[in-house]
């Protein structure tokens, strides 16, 4: 028995043709496949060739010769070809198509939740992606498009035009209207113009949604950490995607058959012939099911995903606007400094750095921007809170076009008003406070700091031999540490005026086996003295919660209270104490960005946290409020391990500790031990 023969004419060119016998849906039939790089004259010819042996035409290409610059014709030149099947059924894939675009994208969506959000998209072509276009759209508002077609009208005629000297009333009429001849003249810089556009979106672009004639078209070379979303996609097609830097390629287009690479166009020609006749969009969705198909997610260089972060910095000091030119030069008057820190708060928001190179252990990749508002925190502090609640939903306004997934706060810009809660409701994309990792790193850094000390007994499972207090132990972040002390030291002092609530928590840490005899009381002055480490995390704001002339010489003191416990005025008094406020963070991989006032390539933890989550793929308002939950900082502690991030330095008031100021404490410290009282 013959089989029966799909022909695929296509005004595309010859790459993909094929001659071969098939199965699906139960049925088996003949491929037969034939590119004619835009010939009509020649895709009639093999029509007519075919037509008393074919089931049925799969007509395709269109497109992409059109983007490939080998076909300019008209829809009547179609449908010449179509009148030259006679009364064989013919198929062009588009209802099919629609579907499968639809498919593709929400797949991904769904099984790598967030993966287009706030995506940066670059749609090629006029009218011929709208279904992809429109369902990005339902995911990011980035979306743009770049048509040479679109803007052969808006670009040739009036620019082209006037460059040859043609009359007004020509540039104004479209396209179509004009002789082949000079609508190929007008085309030529039109064209030019728009592909180099194109190039240029295309760099700054998290997907790319084309034909992959379209994207050859516009000669887009460099397509780095890009998804391209396309159809048809042959093996030797993702090799030459892979070699322009393309991450994933989504083909809209299931490829059931061995051997040989299929448009739209002829699945549901196969769907024709399976059912018999004419097909509707159930008779696809029903063939769909059927035989299994399904889109296909393709990554020439493994699994890896790039994910966009934003984070908000701003001036701590003048000293910023004396390195800033021209504000520099405007600083030097006499005078003009106070002027100068209180016009800058008004500016907009802008993009400090391009923080570029940040790769997980995982393969996960992240690119984010430091986004800057211009208010020293004398300024924030002195507006009501709605003033810099206006700036940050600028900057994540901003961030939002970047591409950004998450945005996170800095310094002052999370201290301010409500502690974020505000900005996270109102901003258009998850806002993070960072201060769970901020927690984290300083009880990190507070663990590392009394080993680089070595006063204090620590074994070699890191545990300390020592008393240690947490003083205000029933918040929910002094609860966490007092856990998490338990744990790790011989005697555990919890202090809080909440005498009810220290009971429970007692009574909590008791069940849970601790290694630490646990005490409780409402103040800490009787027992300071003889501190090991101490943990301060009241919200005392700004009240005494300590003598800092009580403290042991050689005690930690990690403060992870903000609004900070302990002024620098009360740091300075105990040069034998080191008392730490932040730990920070080391990213992952070769970090290019501007310099913040740390190593190359280190953080603080707060940022960290926004790029953690990134990493992750957790878009979310992880941390926000003045509460910060223990299992927050756990969770943010052990991603940040799964990611590679590791302790890079150890700050105080005053900036990062050196082996210089380790030596220096040690050495105070171990000579008020022997006079027996302090330096």
């Amino acid at each position: 028995m013959t089989r029966p023969v799909i022909v695929n004419v296509s005004l595309a060119g010859p790459e993909l043709d094929h001659d071969q016998d098939a199965t699906l849906l139960g049925e088996s039939f003949r491929l037969v496949r034939r590119g004619t790089s835009g010939d009509v004259d020649a895709a009639v010819a093999l029509v007519e060739e075919w037509r008393d042996r074919a089931a049925v035409f799969a007509l395709s290409g269109v497109r992409e010769a059109r983007a490939a610059g080998l076909f300019g014709g008209r829809d009547s030149d179609v449908a010449r070809i179509r009148a030259a099947c006679g009364d064989v059924p013919v198929t062009d894939g588009e209802l099919l198509t629609d579907v499968l675009q639809e498919w593709a994208i929400r797949s991904v969506q769904s099984a790598e939740p967030g993966y287009f959000t706030n995506a940066r998209v670059l749609v090629l072509g006029h009218g011929t992606h709208s279904r992809t276009a429109g369902v990005l759209a339902e995911f990011t508002p980035n979306v743009e498009h770049a048509d040479p077609g679109a803007r052969l009208d808006r670009v040739a005629l009036q620019a082209a035009a006037s460059v040859l000297g043609l009359a007004g009333d020509v540039a104004s009429l479209p396209m179509r209207l004009l002789p082949g001849g000079l609508r190929r003249t007008l085309a030529t810089p039109a064209e030019w113009v728009a592909n180099e556009v194109a190039r240029r979106r295309a760099r700054d672009n998290d997907v790319v949604v084309g034909a992959y004639d379209e994207l050859t078209g516009f000669d887009l070379e460099d397509l780095a950490a890009t998804t391209v979303v396309s159809a048809a996609i042959s093996p030797g097609r993702l090799t030459d995607l892979a070699a322009r830097g393309v991450d994933r390629v989504i083909d809209t287009t299931p490829q059931p058959f061995d051997g040989v690479t299929v448009v739209a166009a002829t699945l549901e020609a196969v769907v024709r012939l399976h059912r018999g006749g004419d097909v509707s969009v159930d008779d696809m969705l029903r063939a769909i099911e059927e035989a299994d198909l399904e889109p296909r997610r393709l990554d020439p260089h493994g699994p890896r995903r790039h994910h966009r972060f934003a984070f908000v910095i701003h001036p701590l000091s003048t000293q910023y606007f004396r390195n800033v030119q021209p504000l520099g030069l405007i600083t030097q008057v006499p005078g003009m400094t106070p002027v100068v820190e209180k016009a800058a708060a008004y500016l907009p928001p802008f993009v400090y750095s391009h923080v570029t190179g940040i790769t997980s252990p995982t393969g996960a990749e992240a690119e984010g921007w430091l986004i800057t508002v211009g208010g020293t925190p004398k300024e924030l502090m002195a507006h009501p809170p709605e003033f810099t609640y206006s700036r940050l939903l600028q900057a994540a306004d901003l961030a939002r076009k970047l591409g950004a997934q998450v945005m996170g706060l800095g310094a002052f810009t999370k201290v301010v008003g409500d502690a974020g809660v505000t900005v996270a409701k109102q901003a258009p994309l998850p806002v993070t406070t960072g201060n769970s990792y901020s927690a984290s790193g300083a009880l990190w850094a507070a663990h590392e700091a009394i080993r680089r000390l070595g006063i204090a007994e620590v074994d070699e499972k890191g545990r300390l031999h020592g008393s240690t207090m947490v003083i205000g132990a029933t918040g929910s972040i002094g609860a966490a540490c007092a856990r998490l002390l338990a744990l790790a030291s011989d005697e555990l002092w919890l202090v809080s005026p909440e005498s009810a609530k220290l009971l429970s928590l007692k009574a909590e840490i008791e069940a849970e086996k601790p290694r630490a005899v646990v005490h409780v009381a409402t103040r800490p002055d009787e027992v300071l003295g003889e501190m090991d480490m101490i943990v301060t995390a009241t919200s005392a704001a700004g009240q005494k919660v300590l003598d800092v002339m009580a403290l042991k010489p050689g005690c930690v003191v990690t403060d992870v209270a903000r609004p900070l416990d302990l002024s620098a005025e009360d740091v300075a008094k105990r040069p034998d104490v080191l008392v730490v406020e932040s730990g920070e963070i080391k990213l992952p991989g070769d970090v290019r960005m501007k310099d913040i006032g740390l190593p190359p390539g280190v953080v603080y933890a707060c940022l960290a946290e926004t790029v953690v989550l990134a990493l992750e793929g957790r878009y979310e308002a992880f941390t926000v409020g003045r509460t910060i939950e223990w299992s927050k900082v756990k969770e943010i502690y052990r991603l940040g391990l799964k990611h590679g991030m590791e302790l890079a330095t150890i700050s105080g008031v005053n900036g990062v500790y050196t082996d210089d100021d380790f030596a220096r404490v040690r050495t105070r410290a171990l000579a008020a031990r022997a006079e027996g009282g302090r330096s």
